[in-house]
């Protein structure tokens, strides 16, 4: 089971109680889905797909390492309130991309984010010694996480003008990224350490 923890929040495996949780977000027109690629809009029978996937993953409990999602729970009552996780934009040269999503939007603004993105970062270069950068993809209309990347020190590199459709208007795509080297100098005793050093 893994367990990273925070000053407000825990990342660690899902459990089956999540689901339930999960399934609420899933449905309707809740807020995170205006920001959270709505380009991309889930419909209920990908949203079922999505939460048996995750139950059979859970009941099977041989999890890759490093893991491709972890939970953000909160640390007071180890709530699910959202997640964070990885793709290969190309495996063949280790190029991965990272994600992260609250959920619930009384999380938000409250540094949430800043702490699972940036534990979840440094687990990533920790558990993935071959790999020389994170990248983390977004849109111009998500200001929140347009801040928290720039917060981390994630550097913008790409800006594919006119790239994303929202609700009739053009947005740009938003490519951010950070190298291992730069990681390293920003928190060179480990993020955690960084969040305690904060307090």
């Amino acid at each position: 089971m893994v367990l990273i923890n925070g000053l407000q929040i825990c990342l660690r495996d899902f459990v089956l109680s999540d689901l339930e949780i999960l399934t609420s977000w899933l449905q309707g027109h809740p807020r995170w889905k205006e920001l959270d690629a709505p380009y991309y809009p889930i419909n209920a029978q990908q949203a079922s797909e999505m939460i048996e996937l995750r139950r059979t993953k859970i009941e099977a409990g041989n999890w890759p390492h490093p893991r491709f999602r972890l939970a953000i729970a909160t640390l007071e009552s180890n709530r699910f309130i959202g997640e964070v996780s990885r793709s290969w934009i190309s495996q063949e040269t280790d190029w991965p991309e990272v994600g992260i999503v609250i959920y619930d939007p009384d999380y938000w603004g409250c540094g949430i984010g800043y702490e699972a993105l940036g534990l979840w970062s440094d687990t990533l270069f920790d558990g993935m010694p071959e790999i020389v950068r994170l990248d983390l993809r977004t849109w111009s209309g998500n200001h929140g996480m347009i801040r928290l990347a720039q917060k981390l020190g994630y550097q913008q590199e790409a800006c594919f003008r006119k790239a994303r459709i929202v609700k009739g208007d053009y947005f740009d795509g938003l490519g951010y990224g950070v190298l291992r080297e730069e990681w390293r100098g920003l928190y060179p005793d480990r993020f955690a350490a960084h969040l305690q050093n904060r307090v």
